[in-house]
């Protein structure tokens, strides 16, 4: 099976930038979808980026846009989510997703993740 390991989270002071990296271990080749959650205290856990490991399009949260940018290597081995413009409601545990389905279910960017890593915090001060 599969397995997702996130790194790369850390303390930032607002304004600055982190990148996070997503690797899989496994056979990856097969994931449709993949990408970026994130969870907050107190808050629900919302999508933050992702997108069709075979090229496409890309989903990023209306609170993300313009700021953060998800990619992935060439061997589509490791996934990454380079952050810029920290601000500390950025601030919570942020999961690499992955996904054998497609990224656009019904019309809709609602993909049902069924492989998750177990996080990495992030934490942006004012």
């Amino acid at each position: 099976q599969v397995q997702l390991r996130e790194s790369g989270g850390g303390s930032v002071q607002a304004g600055g930038s982190l990148r996070l990296s997503c690797a899989g271990s496994g056979y990856t080749d097969s994931y449709h979808c993949m990408g970026w959650f994130r969870e907050a205290p107190g808050k629900k856990r919302e999508a933050v980026a992702y997108f069709y490991t075979g090229g496409g399009s890309t989903y990023y949260a209306d609170a993300v846009k313009g700021r953060f940018t998800v990619s992935q290597d060439n061997s589509k081995s490791t996934m990454y989510l380079q952050m810029n413009s920290l601000k500390p409601e950025d601030t919570g545990r942020y999961y690499c997703v992955a996904e054998y389905g497609p990224c656009i279910v019904g019309g809709a960017w609602s993909a049902d993740f069924g492989t998750w890593g177990q996080g990495t915090q992030v934490t942006v001060s004012p």
